[in-house]
């Protein structure tokens, strides 16, 4: 048997914050759209604190979401009768598919802050049914090893399985480190991944790269290896209470229009999917 491949950070960066009008408060963008074909079949991450009002009624079409709840309640609401309260720790999948119609919205008046995802869908798969997922954080398998815990909200990690069910299969892992400790994560070699530290100071890989807090890193990969191979990422922190999130996913290698609410493969299907919301073909709003 062929030993792991050792993950280790390829690339970088902290997030850099703006404030924002009111009701949106403060974002910053984790993976930014413009580098979209690095982190394939992940699009972009962006980070908000927001009010109610923020993000009421819109559509989507042509990619997925996943949106990790850091603090505050998200309260979803779509037009197909979905209506739902997240809180810290929770997770939200979406399937816009064809077409979404929904509210993601602050619950009275906290501050809801969120990481959400764009998640690509291979070409064949933009007209497919939209389509929700709530994974309550206690409903996540979580996985102890000394000095910490890895939950896992998608993919068979640390042997188990967790319950999120993408269109394009994903790995998420939430990992939480106590000083000192060390853990490897395994993740299929052929994911292209990241790791986005939510608290703590953590180092990453055999060749050691340290991140902080609202640190960002890109991993390296072997893209022409074989998806049923291991590959190991080590980490250690170096201060109490770490907690990083880890996405992995196989790239789907296709050319991406995102616009504004739509990620499509060309601009007319772009336009496209604007006429088709202005004519009422994505139903009545999200309320």
């Amino acid at each position: 048997m062929s030993e792991a491949v050792q993950r280790n950070i390829k690339d970088h960066w902290y997030v850099k914050y703006e404030e924002a009008s009111f009701p949106f408060i403060q974002k910053g963008w984790v993976l930014p759209v413009e580098r979209w074909a690095d982190f394939d079949p992940f699009i972009l991450m962006a980070e908000d604190w927001f009010k109610r009002g923020a993000f009421s009624d819109h559509p989507h079409r042509g990619f997925q979401t996943v949106t990790y709840v850091i603090d505050g309640r998200l309260e979803h609401i779509d037009n197909g009768g979905g209506r739902d309260i997240l809180e810290p720790g929770d997770m939200q999948y979406m399937n816009a598919g064809w077409s979404a119609r929904h509210a993601e919205e602050a619950v009275g008046n906290d501050i809801a802050h969120t990481l959400q995802l764009w998640l690509n869908l291979p070409r064949d798969l933009r007209h497919s049914e939209t389509s929700y997922q709530n994974v309550y954080a206690e409903d996540a398998p979580v996985v102890s090893f000394q000095g910490g815990t890895v939950k896992v909200f998608s993919g068979d990690v640390a042997g188990v399985t967790g319950p999120l069910q993408s269109a394009v299969p994903i790995t998420m892992s939430e990992i939480t480190l106590t000083e000192g400790a060390s853990y490897t994560h395994k993740l299929p070699e052929t994911h292209n991944a990241f790791v986005y530290v939510l608290s703590g100071d953590i180092e990453f890989g055999e060749s050691p790269v340290n991140l902080k807090k609202h640190g960002a890193g890109t991993l390296t990969f072997k893209e022409n290896g074989n998806e049923n191979n291991e590959s190991d990422l080590i980490m250690k922190a170096n201060s109490r209470r770490s907690k990083v999130l880890v996405y992995s996913g196989t790239p789907i290698r296709e050319e991406i229009v995102p616009y504004g609410p739509f990620v499509m493969s060309t601009m007319d299907e772009i336009k496209e999917a604007y006429r088709d919301f202005h004519n009422g073909k994505f139903g009545p709003p999200a309320v």
